[in-house]
Formats: structure tokens, sequence, C-alpha cells
């Protein structure tokens, strides 16, 4: 049961993704599927072609015909679902995926009616295929779809004002698919562009593809420096960007800020490790602001529940209603922020306008999968009635785990849903407070550990 998760199906390759597991998915989603057919596409590890002829098989064997889409990254499998194929739309797309995971892994995102399958569902299904006897083959149904061409056809016809552009861009796909269709849409929109780690190769030999790593940005920074004047990142999957200047690695919640100076008042929602500068900063300006749980899946749901414009993850995640369908599409962001540039805004400058704060990368603390959420419930247990020494408490807000207000900034712990992990962080006008922030919360963390 391991396998299935808050937001999607990851795994081994052959330990726990094999012929027989795989195959009990693909059966077990086919009834969850009202319509007839599946679009299907993978990423670039060596295993991927291999689980997706065992989850076209389970599909088959439920009454599903697929559509292939082969080697693609994952916001074009989620353009699938926006599109017509000869009179074909698919009620349902599956993503194979280990998107920033080392090489061994794989694993499902799934898409169901354009929403994601997800949470509880994912689970019951896990619980499904566990009850499940062997599933029968049958006569296989799969249909080629050109899924790629079509969506760098909409992004260049999209983006069509950008053509021309004179500023050097550097990017980096880091062997992941992302070089599928990337400089095919830069080369079309006569881009001055230089790119490193293009051709997809699922060992990474150059570095992991997790572009919210600091240390996996060293090469794209260096060619940054020397021939560019902004750069990108991309991870193995293609729906998580870097976004790099000269002075600045801008993350998620920071680029929700610019990306929403060219749009009305927009509704942005952003997760619970999001900046207060972000909230503020676009109460600020007229916009409506929704914190909500982390994750791509909890994320999307929200979008739709509150009609918002755009959604943003700090790790790099950025969902656009506006102009766009509403998922996360690292390609899609990467034209939209050069848009910002060729408008003539100074990123950097426009970043420099903000309050300073003071704020950590995300922390984590290991633990085990049986602990972290009990470690959690006596967290939130401490905070009740916290020490005499602890900060003072303005407010707490419980959407995801615990963001503890303080007096001159917030502090967070939350139990990581794809990793045996609680993940903090912590932002102050001060960098003391930042520290002790940090050091206080450590310390009922701690406390906690030691009463199970």
């Amino acid at each position: 049961m391991s396998i299935y998760r808050e937001y999607d199906i990851r795994g081994i390759y052959e330990k726990e993704l094999n012929k027989e597991s795989v195959t009990k998915i693909g059966y077990a989603l086919s009834s969850k599927i009202s319509g007839e057919y599946v679009a299907v596409g993978y990423d670039a590890r060596s295993h991927s072609p291999i689980l997706f002829e065992y989850l076209v098989s389970g599909l088959n064997a439920g009454g599903k015909k697929v559509l292939n889409m082969g080697l693609v990254p994952t916001p074009v499998n989620y353009f699938t679902n926006y599109q017509d194929w000869n009179g074909i739309t698919p009620s349902a797309s599956v993503m194979i995926t280990g998107s920033h995971n080392p090489s061994e892994y794989n694993g499902f995102k799934i898409t169901i009616d354009k929403a994601p399958f997800f949470g509880e569902d994912i689970y019951a299904l896990g619980r499904e295929c566990e009850a499940m006897q062997s599933v029968s083959e049958v006569e296989r149904q799969v249909t080629e779809i050109d899924a790629k061409s079509r969506y760098i056809d909409f992004m260049v016809e999209q983006f069509a004002h950008l053509k021309g552009m004179k500023e050097r861009i550097v990017y980096d796909c880091g062997n992941g698919v992302a070089g599928i269709v990337l400089p095919e849409i830069f080369e079309k929109l006569e881009l001055n562009t230089t790119g490193l780690y293009v051709d997809p190769d699922g060992t990474f030999p150059n570095h992991h593809p997790d572009p919210s790593v600091e240390k996996n940005l060293n090469d794209v920074k260096e060619l940054l420096a020397k021939e560019g004047d902004i750069a990108f990142a991309y991870d193995g999957d293609a729906d998580r960007i870097a976004v790099l200047t000269h002075k600045n690695n801008i993350k998620g919640d920071m680029m929700a800020l610019l990306y929403s100076m060219k749009m009305d008042k927009p509704t942005v929602v952003g997760e619970v490790k999001c900046s207060q500068v972000m909230y503020d900063e676009l109460e600020r300006r007229g916009g409506k602001t929704v914190m909500y749980k982390t994750g791509h899946s909890n994320l999307k749901v929200k979008m739709k529940e509150v009609n918002a414009d755009l959604a943003c993850e700090v790790s790099g995640h950025v969902f656009f209603k506006n102009r766009y369908f509403g998922y996360d599409d690292a390609i899609y962001a990467t034209f939209r922020m050069l848009e910002l540039v060729q408008d003539g805004i100074d990123l950097d400058a426009e970043l420099a306008r903000l309050p300073q704060v003071f704020s950590t990368e995300e922390i984590k603390v290991e633990t085990t999968e049986a602990q972290k959420f009990q470690i959690m419930d006596k967290v939130k247990e401490l905070l009740q009635n916290p020490p005499a020494s602890f900060p003072k408490i303005k407010n707490i807000i419980d959407v995801d785990g615990v963001r503890i207000n303080f007096e001159n900034g917030w502090g967070l712990v939350r139990a990581s849903n794809t990793t045996p992990v609680l993940v903090t962080r912590f932002e102050s006008t001060s960098k003391e407070d930042a520290a002790l922030y940090e050091s206080a919360v450590n310390q009922l963390i701690q406390t906690a550990k030691d009463s199970l």
C-alpha cells in the first residue's frame, strides 16, 4: 500500500511497480472512468515504456481504449484532456512519471474529467488492487496521437508576440522531458537561447532533476553569469520551474507576485509555505488571496472551487487559469515570465521594492511514515499550552499542519504527504526573530518526538 500516495502513485520499478501491480492499477482505474478513452503518456525513464504496456493491458481489460501520446512532459499530458482527437475527447489521462525522484522510481499522475484523482480516491484504489485476483489479458486497443506537436503549435500561437525577443535566455532541462518540446518552441519563436542537458535521459547523468535544490542549479547559474540575461530550469517531468536572474533565484510565491502584475485584481491561491509578503502584497494591490494545503492536486481543486486566476507553490509549481487551463505547466510559465521581460518589467527591481523578510528554505526533519502524523498531533496539542519561553503566538492556521503566526513573522510545521519527514519553514522581518522562531519550534518538535 505504500505506493499509493496523497497526490499520485509512486514506487520502485520491478520491486513495487511491476507487471502484476501495474496491470491491476489499470484495471481498477478503468472502473472510475466514465468514458471510453484514456490518454496515456510517459517520461524519459527507461522503464516508463514498459510500465505503459502493463497499464494499457489493465485499462484494456477494464474496457477502456488508450490514446498513446508517447514521450511527453506532464503538462502535455494534462493538455490532451482539453483537446479533440478526431472526434474523441479523453475522459481521463495518466502520466507515467517519477518526476524528480531517483531514476529507479516511477509512478502515475491521474486526471479524470479534467480533475486530479488523489487523496482518498487513490488510497481506495490501492485497497481494491490489494484485494484483486490476477487480470486476464485482452486484445490491445491503442491509438497513437501526436500530442507533442499539438502542444508546441498551441504555445507558438499563444506567444507569437514574443517572436525575435533579443534577451539572452539560458535554460537547463536536467535531461528530463522539457527537452522534448521547449527547444522547438524557442526555435519557432526565434528566441536567443542556449540550453543545457536538453536530451532526455532517465538516468539523469548530469545532475538530479529537481530545481528546488540549489546545488542542481550550479551549471545553469554559471551559464547565466557568462552569457545570459535570464535563466530557467525544470524538474524531470516539467511541471516545476526555477527562474533565475543575475541577482535572484525567484521562488514560486514571488513568481506569483510578478505574474499577477498583468492581471486585474486576481484571485490567487497559495500554499501554507508561501511568504506572508505574497499574501499581503496581493491584497494591497486589490487582489484576493486564499491560503491552502500544499500539493498540486489540492491547489488545482481549490482553484476551481474559488475560481482563481493563478496558484503557486514555493517549489515552482505555477498554475494559470488566466488565459490557460488551470494546471501546473513549467513550459507555459516560462513564456509568461518572458512576457513580463518583454513588457519592460525589471524583475529584480520589482522584488527589491517588496518588504524585506528573512526566510529559511524548506527544512526537513527526518522521522518515519508511522510517526510523522503522530508527531504533528502532539505538536498541535503542545501549542495549546506552549512553554513560558515560547514566542508570543498571534494565531494559528491549521489548514495543512500548523502555520504559527508570531508578532514579527511565522513558522510552519507540516507532515509531508510523500516522504517520511516533517517540513518546516520560518520567516520574519528580522533575522534574529526568524532564528528564534526556528529554535523554539524545533524544541517543540523534539518534545513531541520524545513523548512518543
